[in-house]
């Protein structure tokens, strides 16, 4: 008797990679986004976008988010199955996290500060922020994969 096997999709992607928190880390963490990205086969449009949010809370991570001696964290899954990649970054400052901006907030009234957070808002469906034990937190941005870039 012949049985048909259901259809088995792509294998989800991982890669983690602990960076000095400096400004050669911040680079290295887009660079390395791409190097991923293109080897598991990612639409070209996606890996962009993926290296802007990476630039940005990788730089955040350096900037606001680091102590001395310690560094930050880059953690990337992608599932093709799911059509979706998460970017992670992970810093020791669980004291400082980002703020989204206030309510009514039009584009001419940008503050001095934070307006990475709002290309990340703009290029992942959405990013939170996450407490990592004892004294650290995760920047998490997810973006889908729309159907044209397959």
């Amino acid at each position: 008797m012949n049985h048909a096997f259901p259809h088995v999709n792509a294998p989800a992607r991982s890669f983690t990679q602990l960076l000095s928190a400096t400004r050669r880390g911040a680079r290295l963490a887009r660079l390395l986004t791409l190097k991923e990205l293109r080897s598991w086969g990612a639409p070209e449009g996606l890996a962009e976008r993926a290296e802007l949010v990476v630039a940005e809370l990788a730089a955040n991570a350096v900037l606001h988010g680091s102590l001395p001696g310690r560094g930050f964290r880059l953690t990337l899954a992608f599932d093709p199955s799911d059509r979706r990649l998460r970017v992670d970054v992970t810093d020791s400052r669980g004291d400082r996290c980002p703020q989204t901006a206030p309510a009514g907030a039009g584009t001419g009234a940008l503050p001095a500060g934070g307006r990475g957070l709002w290309l990340v808002a703009a290029l992942a469906d959405h990013w939170e922020t996450i407490p990592h034990p004892p004294s650290g937190k995760t920047v998490r941005a997810v973006l889908s994969m729309p159907a044209a870039e397959e």
